[in-house]
């Protein structure tokens, strides 16, 4: 498996669940040094969040996340996301979760890569 450096990597939502949080109107900032990855999000509802977690052997990223929506609610949870590069080069990620609040109801997204404008 080819190994996938998510650092300085800028997502975007391409398909989210009903009962997720995050919209076409998220942007996701990852970073990374070793197997750890981070980042933060926000937009689309929420006014910011971050992810902390790590890449597996298996090349999955597992990590948690926690943010504050724009109507004020704080909320976690945890995401398994399995990478397929794209033939246009960008990540794409399909991630599993489930709330560690709530309802801790679960559901799938996808987000893939957006390339910055300079």
């Amino acid at each position: 498996m080819t190994e996938i450096n998510y650092n300085n990597k800028i997502f975007k939502v391409i398909v989210n669940h009903d009962n997720g949080a995050v919209t076409s109107g998220t942007t996701f900032y990852y970073r990374q040094r070793g197997n750890v990855v981070w980042g933060t999000y926000e937009g689309g509802g929420i006014e910011i969040g971050t992810i902390t977690g790590k890449v597996l052997e298996n090349g999955k990223l597992n990590f948690n996340y926690q943010h504050v929506t724009e109507a004020g609610e704080l909320m976690t949870g945890f995401c398994e996301s399995t990478p397929e590069i794209r033939s246009n080069g960008r990540i794409r990620l399909f991630e599993k979760w489930r709330w560690t609040c709530g309802d801790h109801s679960e559901g799938m997204s996808i987000i893939e890569e957006v390339v910055a404008m300079g």
